[in-house]
Parts: structure tokens; sequence; C-alpha cells
């Protein structure tokens, strides 16, 4: 009996700086956008050492809080704001992208960045969010981050700097990133 080829969900990495990044994959809006931000961050492994050949997609809202509903999502005309970004980090595991700050979906929701981390030695992507910085009142009244112990909430908090946001991610160890459960609360 022939047993088929495993599929990329079957295998571990590193393929996916080969196979998925686009040109553009960074850019949800030009640099020139009166409201361009950069968001990014380092992934780093268990050991707190950089990895070199993850892959990072970012979901988002636009300004407003209006998720993005256009098919293409991958397309860079360099109008239409697809919310949409995918990169892969470079050998010092640092990722970027070029964006704007979203606004909230909901009343009582904080603004974020939907994060998915694919990443050597995962057998499935890891899903998590890089909340705005917040102050404690916004943080407590969030649906999401209210349910998650407050020692843990900063990993889910990006930090601002000269150009953006910073969100590094850690895949394990003491400063390990809350991930989430794809339909889980």
């Amino acid at each position: 009996m022939s047993h088929p080829a495993p599929t990329p969900g079957q295998t571990v990495g590193p393929f996916f700086g080969y196979a998925l990044p686009y040109d553009g994959g960074g850019d949800l809006v030009p640099v020139s956008h009166p409201h361009a931000i950069r968001l990014h961050g380092t992934v780093y492994d268990g050991a707190g050492e950089p990895i070199p050949d993850a892959l990072i997609e970012i979901w988002q809202a636009d300004e407003n809080g209006v998720v993005p509903q256009d098919s293409g999502s991958r397309a860079r005309d360099g109008w239409t704001f697809t919310g949409f970004g995918r990169v892969a980090v470079d050998p010092e595991g640092h990722y970027s992208f070029t964006t704007v700050r979203p606004g909230p979906t909901r009343d009582g929701a904080a603004p974020f960045f939907a994060v998915t981390v694919f990443a050597r030695g995962l057998l499935h992507r890891l899903l998590t969010r890089a909340y705005l910085p917040l102050d404690d009142a916004a943080t407590a009244a969030d649906p999401l981050l209210s349910k998650v112990p407050q020692d843990r909430r900063s990993t889910l908090v990006a930090r601002a700097d000269e150009h953006g946001l910073v969100f590094d991610i850690h895949l394990q160890g003491r400063d390990e990133t809350v991930f989430l459960g794809f339909g889980s609360d």
C-alpha cells in the first residue's frame, strides 16, 4: 500500500520562507500613507534565541474598526486596504509590516492585530493577538483580555517605539506569548 506525500500540516518546516511569502506582503499600506506605522518584532524559541525561519501573518481592521471583506487580500494596488499581510522573518528572526493602527471592531473591544505564526517544529499554526498599548480600564473591559490572567496580559500587548509598535513573539519559556485556540473563548 503506497502512502500519499505528506501535506504541509503533516511535515515540520522550514519551508515557509520559500513557498508562502509574496512581493509586498508586509505592506498593508504604502510607507507614504499619512497614518502609516510599522508593526515589527522578533520571534523567539524557548531558549530565547531568534527563530530564523518563521512566517508571520496579520489580519486587522482598518482605522475605523471595519474588517475588510473584499476578495484578493494579497492584492497590493497602492490604495485598497485589505487588512492582510504575510512576511517571512529575516535571519535574525525579525519581521516588519507597514500598516495603520486598527480601530476597535465593536464597543468595549480593544483594537488589535490578529497574528498567525508558522515556524519550524510546529505542526499547526499558532494564533495570538497584538493589542495596541492600553490603559488598565480598556484592558479590563476587553472581552478577551479580561479573561487572560493579569500577569500574562502583557504578552498580548505591543509596545510603542519611534516607528510604531513592537510585538515580540515567544514560542515557549518564561515570557511565552499567550496563544489562542481557534473557536475557543
